[in-house]
């Protein structure tokens, strides 16, 4: 696979971090997650559980190997700098100056790993005036101007259905530390990598800068074409009380549904800038798509060029053909279910291990892979610097 031989170090919890090593470990990394003794990732106890394991856990941390550490011990602190010097990165996520307090930042890791990509994910990255201000998800998409999009009079700022501010910071991050990889094959030096979710997302608007960068002026959303603007482009109630969505605002697919409609007069409204312009359109669509259910409408479309897709739910899209086909929903010996690998590769596809460790399960074994003999072991446990499974 192609990340066989990479070692990462992940003091990661949460979404964003394990999430990133998680994908490592898919492409045959070895992912060692270094957990608090007692209570381990938060996501460990969040539920709803299945066959005894957080479902929301087994899904962040699958393939990986757990090892319990004391981090404000002395000799814990040892234990995860032997493990850098015989890695290749390390992952952290927490508050900006904590690693530092543990002894534990890029400096302390660099002088024993100079090999060592650093990364470090926060909300809101390792400097500025928001450095150490507490946030997860929603707060960061408020802060970044994201809940304002696809607001209205009538639609207030709600909760996203995907936290996009964690998952775009796991796959900035996770696109930093492969490239720092690539220059340290070359350099045998790592790089420090400082990632922040607030970054990440503003880095993901191209699509909605537009008003503001040439004008000066926050976008309306129900003047955009991605945000409620575009008759094309977007969600229409149906009879049964379901929702079907328009995906497309080209011009071509506006000639292609209206025309079917029997409403080739409404085209040249599509070709005017989202917003006022096209408020007939959007109404007669509404009219149209609440005369017929959800699974009408999906039998009418199918032979039809527009982009078009039934509103499912998230059984109904996991459940379905195309997610069995695509190969993203996974099922275990036991019959427990996964999410699946979405990066397919032709000649080295992943190898996913659907096992999730158990809190410090590989904790003596990876001690004894760093050199540490069995009384030493059996000190650092009596020292509270590790919690170790009982043996057997």
């Amino acid at each position: 696979m192609k990340l066989s031989g990479v070692r990462v170090v992940d003091l990661s919890s949460f979404l964003p971090g394990p999430h990133l090593t998680m994908t490592m470990a898919d492409h045959g990394a070895e992912v060692i997650k270094v957990e608090a003794p007692g209570r381990g990732d938060a996501t460990r106890s969040i539920g709803p559980f299945d066959g005894g394991e957080s479902v929301y856990f087994r899904n962040t941390n699958r393939g990986k190997r757990s090892i319990a550490v004391n981090l404000k011990s002395a000799a814990g602190r040892e234990v995860v700098l032997r493990l850098a010097a015989r890695s290749h990165v390390l992952l952290e996520s927490y508050r900006p100056g904590v690693a530092a307090r543990l002894g534990l930042d890029y400096a302390a890791v660099r002088a024993v790993a100079p090999q060592i990509v650093y990364c470090s994910l926060s909300a809101f990255g390792q400097d500025g005036p928001d450095r150490e201000r507490p946030a997860h998800d929603l707060s960061v998409e408020a802060l970044a101007g994201i809940l304002s999009l696809g607001t209205g009079p009538d639609r207030p700022p709600g909760i996203p259905a995907v936290p996009a501010a964690d998952v775009a910071a796991s796959l900035m991050a996770l696109s930093g530390i492969l490239m720092a990889l690539l220059r340290a094959r070359e350099t045998g030096e790592g790089d420090y990598l400082d990632v922040a979710m607030f970054d990440s997302l503003l880095a993901w608007t191209p699509h909605i800068t537009g008003r503001l960068f040439a004008d000066g002026q926050p976008p309306v959303s129900t003047e955009e074409r991605l945000y409620g603007g575009a008759a094309l482009y977007g969600v229409y109630a149906t009879s049964d009380g379901g929702h079907v969505a328009l995906g497309g605002s080209e011009i071509k697919f506006a000639e292609n549904l209206l025309n079917a409609l029997g409403r080739p007069d409404l085209i040249p409204l599509c070709r005017q800038p989202a917003g006022e312009a096209q408020a007939p359109v959007r109404a007669f669509l509404a009219e149209t798509f609440a005369g017929r259910s959800r699974d009408e409408w999906t039998a009418w479309f199918a032979d039809k060029d527009i982009c078009f897709a039934p509103v499912l739910d998230l059984k109904e899209a996991f459940e379905g053909p195309l997610a069995r086909q695509r190969g993203m929903l996974l099922e275990d010996g036991g019959g427990h279910r996964h999410i699946g690998v979405p990066m397919r590769f032709a000649a080295e596809p992943a190898q996913p291990d659907l096992a999730a460790p158990a809190l410090g399960a590989d904790g003596r074994a990876i001690l004894a892979d760093l050199g540490y003999d069995e009384g030493q072991v059996a000190a650092l446990a009596a020292d509270g610097a590790v919690a170790l499974p009982e043996a057997g």
